[in-house]
């Protein structure tokens, strides 16, 4: 593969450009298992990491609703958020390579994440990335379907005026490799993140990933 034949790459930002998954799913799998909620951790990514936020609170209420026979708790977000930012602040970091990968590239970069756009935007600014990109930093609130709905990178392409065949896009996420095909886009699999288990490369190929690669020095060699 030559990521120099693609007009534009766009990232996916929770555990691509920022090491945030491992945090997020800590904190959510302990909460979770407070609340009687218990997943393994390979059914846990497959399942949830990659949706938008109202995407992930349905599936859990649906599981709650079935499991437990009562309604999902309704400060379920609030408190997560109070668990996980106080973390974020003080252990995120960007992933290494990412500076040097993004100013390598001679076509334009974007960011395409599930985060809602206010918390996208802190984790960019946490980890100085947010230069490399703006003003091509685009949320699952920007538009009505989050991944893996292809409705955000078509999005982002059209913002970035380069046709979606012409877009690869770096994903760690079945969800995310699911949204950049259904856009007529290029997915590459991450694995780089701290959240990475030894089955996510399968499960990215047989979602539909061109490649996987665990580092963004080896995307860099691509160029």
């Amino acid at each position: 593969m030559n990521l120099a034949e693609f007009d534009a790459i766009i990232f996916d930002n929770d555990g691509v450009l920022v090491d945030s998954e491992i945090i997020h799913i800590a904190v959510e799998r302990e909460f979770l298992e407070e609340l009687g909620l218990h997943y393994d951790i390979e059914v846990y990514l497959s399942r949830f990491v990659g949706l938008s936020n109202a995407d992930y609170y349905a599936e859990l209420q649906a599981d709650y609703a079935e499991q437990m026979g009562k309604p999902f708790p309704a400060d379920f977000g609030e408190e997560l958020h109070k668990r996980a930012w106080p973390r974020m602040e003080s252990e995120l970091q960007a992933m290494d390579g990412i500076v040097a990968l993004v100013r390598a590239f001679q076509g334009k970069a974007a960011v395409g994440s599930s985060a809602p756009i206010d918390r996208l935007t802190r984790k960019l600014e946490i980890t100085g990335l947010t230069d490399l990109f703006a003003p091509h930093i685009y949320s699952a609130d920007h538009v009505t379907c989050g991944k893996p709905a292809p409705d955000l990178f078509l999005h982002a392409a059209k913002n970035l005026g380069i046709q979606p065949r012409d877009c690869a896009v770096i994903e760690d996420s079945v969800h995310g490799v699911v949204a950049a095909r259904k856009a007529g886009m290029v997915p590459i699999g991450f694995v780089g993140g701290g959240h990475a288990d030894d089955g996510l490369k399968d499960r990215l190929i047989q979602s539909g990933a061109e490649a996987v690669y665990s580092s963004h020095r080896e995307l860099e060699n691509l160029l």
